[in-house]
């Protein structure tokens, strides 16, 4: 549990996918993907590029990472002066000190790290023993590197690029200067290896892009793009000579190197500048990534040679303004923001994220005419409200856009905008001042969508059809403008909040004032508790204040914010209000006793806060941040002694949750020690080694031998099987068989063997020792291998195990030695906890099958009795961890129900 906060512990970040730093692609052999790693603040990301999909999250480094590398064993980050290599994306296997600034370029090369800082100091590291192999420091103002690449064929050869233009071809093994290359009179941004041997691609802040010959020093090809500096340069390896770059206004451009020519271009493929370009090798596949927050896979099947959108995971460009959740379950959280976009995110899985969208005022059209940028794209969203009644038959979401009057309606069953623009008439006369929405709300019935606006007035549209139902008030609602608007959960009456600080209930079906309750300052927010019946009020004093809109009477007041209140949220027993503000502090507030239970602070002030409906989560949005952040409440999984807080009390800092949703331990500081698993680098090449479940977990748990239920469960009821399946007709003898391969006599099926018979058999004289009638099954037994005897029991088939148990009888071949060790196996495996349903089965059918000699048998009837108190024992163990689990789900199934 944290150390800020009794209740709310770091869970994960939801919507984060990249940032402005280049992804990297490996390809892993044994896995045979390609994998593509991905930074996201202080942690990075590996996906598949098979389906896109999330491998894996590293642990969260101390600070955000500057730089990105990777080989086929390691992924190397830099974080301020400390660098990272990582194995299997998650074990850290090496770490590297020494730099005096911040590292921001890095290159793998073969058993070395080649990296650079900010003082432009060069260091060359051995791998494996993290030591320094070599050091070189460059003048920034003569040659500051902004680039690094090693031109294939070229031993011991790296190429730099500097911000002054020219490029070093330097050898690193005798640390000398090969050759120095005058530039274009650009910096270098990008080096980028070119298919062809000794060309090397070369992008420059202006917008050129370079194909130039290292070993004659001339220029192949010039291109120019003209949206920019390159930010990224690839080629394509699957038979096309084509040349991919991207630039800072988000485009794309494919070249043709064989006609020398920009054959396409893919427009806002990202709408912030392409951080990150790479073809997968010898497939018509491109991957893109960006500060935008998103990343994307291009496939190049277009009649033209361009590519189209094949696959996308992506969150919000621009920080999220607000976030809550939909439906109650708990799954899914709506969120909008900047961008205008609005999103669904999951807490269960990301492959359920859904994007409604950019609110436009015209798609259609923006559509019909072929944009990928939407000109008529509409401002932030500020305000939404959502309900699931008539998901499914018609828009069941609303929204407030930054300074605009118009809400629009969005439609999550159908995962777009709505096709209603709701504005009533009276703001529609230009000559007039222009009305703002400020809040809006929907009905517990999904019909109705009451809005309010800054000029006092306040509406009712039906959002199936979008005609307006009503207006309160004669001629506005309140005399200042509308803060808020809840709904009634019974759709009896509406309650309205205003700037004057009036609240106000009107009644739903005629639109008339009921009561009118006055508060000591201006109102700015509002939440709803539909269950309870409370309501609670954000005051422009930081005050909090709970109504209880049935008895329309003053509940609670709460006092302890120290600056302006963002959001307020209810937990769905009512018993608790969670408050944030730009104090940066979240605050829990206990409603029966009106005290501030727990409070915590957070780095960044929160935007919004939200709590699940079933309790398990409260989200929360944050000033500049990109992602959905969710915190577990402690109280559904444990007692909660609370306490109300001192006035004394300071609150202490927890960091934001990490993308990983299980963290086991952070990147290890200076002098701590590592306990990772020693593996070599030549012995393992994929990032996920396949892992081998143990025969037993823990002693104290039952391992089931998952055999098919036929194979042990039938094994009492086979002499009913063999009678029902016996044929009605004898199997006929085939006319005249080819051939008859001879067979040993005995239980088991074995041909005989072609070689020559010698004198000593073909002898009818046979020694007495030569009798055995005993199988391997029956031998392994009485040679004591139990473990072996019983795995092996396990490979057979009903018949078969059947076969072998009635071949333990003295009167058919086996021995009473046979029968006590059978039972001894049966011992064996009940107090290991091995197999357990399988050896009940073979349990029953030897008591079936040998009822009479155990009953004469004094001996193997003493064993039976110490076998019963163990299997009894070994049951008992079982039910109660059953029954436990049991009762354990049953109460988080009622834990929303449950008042702690």
């Amino acid at each position: 549990m944290g150390e800020g906060s009794k209740i709310f512990t770091p869970y994960r970040a939801l919507g984060l996918v990249s940032t402005d730093i280049a992804h990297v692609v490996r390809y892993i052999q044994r896995r045979k993907e390609n994998l593509i790693v991905t930074v996201v603040g202080n942690s990075f990301h590996t996906y598949g590029a098979g389906k896109l999909g999330l491998l894996s999250v590293s642990n969260p480094h101390g600070a955000a990472i500057d730089a990105l590398a990777a080989d086929a064993y390691h992924v190397f980050t830099s974080s301020g002066n400390t660098i990272y290599a990582w194995r299997r994306g998650t074990e850290l296997k090496h770490k590297y000190v020494g730099h005096e600034a911040g590292v921001h370029l890095m290159l793998p090369f073969g058993p070395h790290l080649i990296t650079v800082d900010k003082l432009n100091n060069l260091r060359v590291w051995d791998i494996k023993a993290e030591s320094l192999y070599m050091e070189m420091e460059f003048q920034l103002k003569c040659f500051e590197i902004s680039a690094m690449a090693h031109p294939a064929t070229y031993l011991n050869k790296i190429l730099v690029g500097s911000k002054q233009g020219k490029m070093q071809l330097w050898n690193l093994k005798t640390c000398k200067l090969v050759y120095t290359f005058n530039g274009w009179d650009s910096s270098v941004v990008v080096l980028e290896q070119a298919p062809a041997q000794d060309v090397m691609a070369v992008g420059l802040a202006n917008g050129r892009i370079i194909l130039h010959n290292l070993k004659f020093d001339e220029t192949v090809v010039d291109f120019k793009q003209d949206w920019g500096k390159v930010t990224g340069i690839s080629f394509r390896t699957d038979g096309f000579p084509v040349m991919v770059t991207g630039s800072e206004l988000g485009h794309v451009a494919l070249w043709d190197l064989k006609e020398r020519r920009l054959v396409s271009q893919l427009r806002d493929a990202h709408s912030g500048p392409v951080s990150g370009i790479t073809c997968l090798s010898s497939e018509p596949l491109m991957v893109t990534s960006s500060s935008d927050n998103s990343l994307k896979m291009w496939i190049f099947d277009l009649p033209d040679g361009g590519a189209r959108l094949l696959k996308i995971r992506d969150g919000h460009s621009a920080p999220p303004l607000i976030a809550r959740f939909h439906g109650s379950l708990g799954n899914s959280i709506l969120t909008a923001g900047e961008d205008s976009v609005m999103r669904v995110f999951s807490t269960v899985t990301d492959i359920l994220n859904k994007s409604l969208g950019q609110a436009s005022y015209n798609r259609s059209a923006s559509k019909k005419k072929k944009k990928s940028l939407d000109t008529k794209k509409m401002p932030a969203i500020t305000c939404l409200t959502s309900e699931t009644a008539q998901e499914k038959a018609w828009d069941n979401v609303a929204a407030i856009h930054r300074g605009k009057t118009v809400v629009t309606t969005w439609s999550i069953g159908s995962q777009k905008m709505g096709k209603h623009k709701l504005i009533h008439e009276r703001f529609k006369d230009k000559n007039l001042h222009r009305a703002i929405a400020t809040c809006v709300d929907l009905t517990v019935c999904g019909n109705f969508v009451i809005i309010g606006y800054d000029s006092g007035h306040m509406d009712k549209y039906n959002i199936q059809s979008g005609i307006l139902r009503g207006t309160f008030g004669t001629p506005v609602a309140h005399d200042g403008g509308v803060r808020d608007v809840v709904t009634h959960g019974l759709n009896q009456y509406v309650v309205s909040g205003g700037q004057e600080g009036e609240l106000r209930w009107w009644r739903m079906k005629d639109c008339r004032g009921i009561k009118i309750l006055k508060m000591e300052e201006s109102i700015s927010k509002m939440c709803l508790h539909r269950d309870s019946g409370l309501v609670g009020i954000v005051l422009e004093d930081w005050s909090i204040h709970v109504i209880d809109i049935d008895t329309k009477s003053l509940v609670r007041k709460l006092y302890g914010h120290h600056n302006h209140v963002t959001d307020i949220t209810f937990t769905s027993d009512s018993k608790w209000l969670i408050s944030s503000s730009l104090d940066n502090t979240i605050r829990t507030w206990d409603i029966p006793s009106g005290t501030c239970v727990d409070c915590f602070l957070v780095p960044i002030p929160t935007t919004s806060l939200t709590m699940s409906p079933v309790g398990d989560f409260l989200a929360t949005t944050h000033a500049d941040q990109l992602g959905v952040y969710l915190w577990s409440n402690q109280a559904c999984y444990h007692h909660l002694s609370l306490r109300p807080l001192p006035k004394s009390f300071q609150a202490t800092h927890i960091a934001l949750p990490s993308t990983a949703a299980d963290v086991r331990q952070l990147v290890p500081k200076e002098g701590e020690e590592t306990s990772e698993l020693e593996v070599e680098d030549g012995d393992v090449h994929d990032d996920e080694d396949e892992y081998k479940s143990p025969q037993q977990i823990s002693e104290e748990l039952v391992t089931l031998a998952l055999l098919p239920t036929s194979r042990w469960l039938n094994l009492l009821n086979l002499d009913v099987i063999k009678r029902r399946n016996k044929p009605l007709e004898p199997p006929k003898i085939p006319k005249s068989a080819p051939f008859f391969l001879p067979t040993v006599p005995g239980l088991e099926f074995k041909f005989a063997s072609t070689g020559q018979e010698t004198n000593e058999d073909k002898s009818k004289v046979k020694s007495v020792f030569t009798f055995e009638v005993l199988t391997v099954f029956g031998k392994k037994l009485k040679a004591g291998n139990l473990e072996d005897a019983l795995k092996m029991l396990m490979e057979m088939g009903p018949s078969g195990i059947e076969v072998e148990i009635r071949g333990l009888d003295p009167d058919v071949g086996g021995s009473e030695e046979v029968l006590v060790k059978f039972l001894e196996m049966i011992k064996f495996a009940l107090d290991k906890q091995y197999y357990f349903e399988a050896v009940q089965g073979y349990l029953g059918l030897f008591l079936k099958l040998h009822a009479d000699f155990v009953m004469k048998n004094k001996e193997v009837r003493q064993i039976c009795e110490e076998l019963a108190v163990v299997q009894k024992k070994s049951w008992y163990n079982i039910c109660d961890t059953m029954n436990e689990t049991l009762s354990l789900v049953s109460y988080f199934k009622n834990a929303a129900l449950i008042n702690y």
